[in-house]
């Protein structure tokens, strides 16, 4: 008699369905661990804020405005080298809430000018700053920043003390300013209406002094809003807002477009290779009118995101920036951005307004500056960010 068959346990079936879902999860944790030790490998800094790769992926103009209760870097009584138009403290202006904002990139911090830091890094270099007076601005803003440590020692001024050159001899650093409102060649220096710009010819005032620097800020500004006609290969070929003379209206970004080209045509053939650093547009802030038919700039904090439309004129000529810059990095030029563009857009609080003169009468109406900065100011913050851009050049990075 055939022995019976045993009735199969219920579990049996499923014992092989368990032991594969076993190995299956044993798989998968394993594989997970092996991901994260390698990312971690290939990664090292990616969970850290502070980390180089974070730093460089940060965008430094991308950000907001926040408010600051620290003190300045500097007063207009500690710094000896601010003009009396932008020395808004000295001139009355009675609010200071315009010196309680610092800059904050969304995906990082800026930090604060290190003066002992930067003059360190820059031993034995030269920088030099060639435009307009928003540089003089800019350049007045870092020497005060840097005298917490040492004081720049005036070496030279042209006639008009419009170029300047410093020497900070404890670190050997070299800074000059380089005066050439259009980078191009003009006749700004013997009449300021009717300036004929030649837009195949670089302004000497810069080129003869180029090879002396090893680090190089450019940028060009507001004169290229003023009426100019336009000369290449000794003939005049348009003009910009030069109505009546029967000249073909070429625009004040068509100048510029061709300033900027030739700037970086000359610096990508030429034997010296400093680094290039282009500042972006600087806006204005002039309300009611212009400059010159009553507009005026009495706000006493940031705008808000979007509060503000920018100046068609002011993003025309950014965008002229932005274009040549490009084209100039895909050229092989070694050339950097600072962008304060947006930035400085937020802050029409920044500027003198009717405090460019020492206690002016308010109740009277006054010629306003919405153009350049207080001192001490948002300016400030260009600086921090050009120490940023510097110190991350290979060179300084690795220096004492």
């Amino acid at each position: 008699m055939a022995k019976a068959k045993e009735p199969e346990s219920e579990e049996e079936p499923c014992a092989p369905t368990n032991k594969r879902l076993y190995n299956f999860l044993v798989v998968l944790l394993g594989s997970s661990l092996l991901i994260a030790f390698c990312y971690e490998l290939l990664f090292p800094y990616s969970s850290s804020d502070s980390s180089p790769s974070k730093k460089e992926a940060c965008d430094l103009f991308s950000g907001k405005w926040i408010q600051d209760s620290s003190d300045p870097p500097y007063t207009n009584s500690s710094c000896s080298f601010i003009s009396n138009p932008q020395n808004c403290l000295m001139n009355g202006r009675p609010d200071t809430g315009f010196l309680r904002w610092r800059w904050k990139p969304y995906d990082c911090e800026l930090p604060p000018m290190q003066a002992n830091k930067f003059l360190n890094k820059m031993r034995s270099k030269s920088l030099a700053f060639i435009g307009d007076s928003i540089f003089r601005n800019q350049m007045e803003s870092l020497l005060c920043l840097l005298s917490k440590v040492e004081e720049a020692i005036l070496v030279y001024h042209d006639e008009k003390f419009q170029s300047k050159t410093w020497y900070l001899p404890s670190h050997n650093i070299t800074l000059g300013l380089i005066w050439a409102p259009f980078l191009i060649k003009s006749t700004e220096a013997r009449s300021k209406n009717n300036i004929q710009l030649y837009l195949d010819v670089l302004d000497y005032a810069w080129t003869s002094q180029y090879h002396k620097y090893d680090y190089v800020m450019l940028s060009g500004g507001q004169w290229f809003l003023k009426e100019t006609i336009f000369w290449e290969n000794n003939t005049v070929i348009g003009c910009h807002d030069c109505m009546g003379k029967k000249l073909r209206e070429l625009g004040m970004d068509y100048s510029y477009h061709k300033a900027l080209r030739l700037v970086f045509q000359f610096m990508s053939t030429s034997e010296h290779k400093p680094l290039v650093v282009l500042k972006t547009w600087t806006p204005s802030h002039f309300e009611h009118g212009k400059w010159n038919t009553g507009g005026i700039c009495n706000r006493s904090e940031p705008f808000k995101e979007g509060e503000y439309t920018a100046d068609p004129v002011d993003a025309t000529m950014r965008n002229v920036e932005l274009e040549t810059f490009q084209e100039g990095s895909n050229n092989g030029l070694r050339v950097k951005l600072l962008d304060t563009y947006h930035l400085s857009l937020l802050r029409p609080d920044g500027h003198p307004g009717p405090y460019r003169r020492f206690h002016p009468d308010i109740s009277k109406k006054l010629q306003n500056d919405c153009l350049h900065w207080c001192l001490p100011g948002p300016i400030d913050t260009w600086n921090e960010l050009l120490m940023e851009i510097l110190l991350n050049e290979e060179e300084l990075r690795s220096a004492f």
